[in-house]
């Protein structure tokens, strides 16, 4: 076979071997000729302190990234990515798309904000990949519609002319950014939904989550004819143990199945988004709604210190979501400066980092994680069931050419033999400590 291999470790990534070898071992990888749920987008999420970031750099050093991010023959061929409606936690400051108070008709909704920092961001992307597809959420309603008003901490008002109008706003959102050229292909209600935060947040309950939609959110887009989807998210929920004794309600049930177990709100309903604690509940919900989409909406995103430790917990990540059904996987912030600081004070890690002093970048850890799995794996592939002693630390997926991919990691101090069956042959190689490898298996 003419396998392809890449091995990244923390000393030396992406090394390109070719090491295979035929083997009579007895295999302790098996690729099976089952498939699961169909998978394949990638992507990030475009933020105003990452395009600050990038702004930084000479033109010729922008462009060298954005195309590694973005280009269908790049480093990671991403094909999807999240926008925030209004100020994420990583804007430069907080705003809305409307603050002006008790616009019920959304008369003053502008998005001329996002023409200085989101949208030059994204155009960057699109001229290196034309079909890039977008889906997006907002972190806070605009704040005359909240109690307390303010973007950080409180909760939608719980008033008719305030869901209607607040309904109309994600209308204005989607119409507003397909004249900019950019489609929104679904929307999330809400970024973490039990998040009371000091970033821009709104807490919601299950109840709240399920009437929005039913009522509000989806008449809306029949009235206006908007195909843009709506996916339930994104659910931070359940918590460890501690948390769910604590909160006493927060719980899957609270959640994902209140809302999609009413029949008027599961009509509107494409798709759930999970991130940070609802990777403790993906699995019950994939398990209960198979026919919907899933997608992993945020990886968790360190501490601004891009350690190979974090890169390592990260690809368990991306095992845990795809053994559990998502069909994409989404990560967080791109691009940011040294220790990915917020204008809230939190740090966070990047898959770049720019160093404005000396015009240069750093390609993080995590940057070769994600591009063991977005590189080679194509729109429309099916993940692969696998069987044998490496299954915990694999994962195999079949692009629709009939192309095999395995990405598989190493976690041991030692290096460890790898006996693959695969396509009727068995093949070995040994795998270097703590790395992670792509192996790519071609159409027979």
């Amino acid at each position: 076979m003419n396998v392809k291999w890449y091995s990244t470790t923390e000393e030396d990534q992406w090394k390109s071997k070719n090491q295979f070898k035929s083997s009579s071992n007895r295999p302790n990888l098996y690729v099976t000729e089952s498939v699961e749920q169909e998978v394949g987008y990638f992507g990030g999420c475009f933020n105003e302190l990452g395009f600050d970031a990038l702004s930084k750099i000479d033109e010729e050093k922008q462009d060298v990234l954005m195309r590694s991010l973005f280009h269908p023959e790049g480093e990671h061929r991403f094909t999807m990515c999240r926008l925030p409606i209004g100020a994420s936690d990583y804007a430069l400051e907080w705003y809305s798309l409307n603050e002006t108070d008790n616009d019920f008709d959304m008369e003053n909704f502008s998005i001329e904000r996002d023409l200085d920092y989101l949208i030059p961001f994204i155009k960057k992307a699109q001229q290196y990949n034309p079909e890039l597809k977008f889906f997006a959420s907002p972190w806070s309603p605009p704040t005359w519609m909240k109690h307390p008003k303010a973007y950080n901490y409180g909760k939608l008002r719980w008033e008719g002319n305030i869901l209607k109008a607040y309904a109309l706003y994600f209308v204005k959102f989607i119409q507003a950014y397909e004249k900019e050229g950019i489609i929104i292909d679904h929307v999330h209600v809400q970024n973490e939904v039990i998040a009371d935060q000091k970033f821009p947040s709104c807490v919601w309950t299950g109840e709240e989550l399920r009437d929005f939609i039913r009522d509000y959110l989806g008449p809306a887009f029949e009235e206006h004819n908007i195909k843009a989807g709506i996916w339930l998210g994104t659910i931070n929920a359940p918590e460890t143990l501690d948390e769910l004794i604590k909160k006493q309600n927060n719980d899957y049930d609270a959640y994902a199945n209140l809302v999609l177990s009413d029949p008027e709100a599961y009509k509107y309903i494409e798709g759930v988004g999970y991130q940070w604690a609802g990777k403790n509940a993906i699995q019950r919900t994939v398990q209960s709604y198979p026919e919907l989409k899933y997608s992993q909406t945020e990886n968790e995103c360190g501490d601004g210190q891009n350690t190979w430790q974090y890169a390592r917990y990260v690809y368990n990540l991306f095992h845990h979501y795809f053994t559990n059904g998502v069909n994409n996987y989404f990560y967080w912030n791109m691009i940011l400066e040294p220790k990915g600081r917020s204008t809230w004070g939190w740090e966070q890690n990047s898959l770049i980092t720019i160093h404005p002093d000396t015009n240069d970048f750093t390609l993080n850890p995590e940057y070769y994680v994600v591009k063991h799995f977005s590189r080679y794996i194509k729109v429309g592939a099916k993940r692969v069931l696998l069987r044998g002693p490496w299954t915990g630390n694999a994962l195999a997926f079949v692009n629709p050419d009939n192309e095999k991919i395995i990405v598989i990691s190493n976690p041991f101090n030692e290096a460890k033999e790898l006996n693959l069956h695969v396509n009727n042959n068995t093949v070995a190689c040994t795998l270097e400590p703590h790395s992670f490898n792509t192996i790519v298996i071609p159409t027979e």
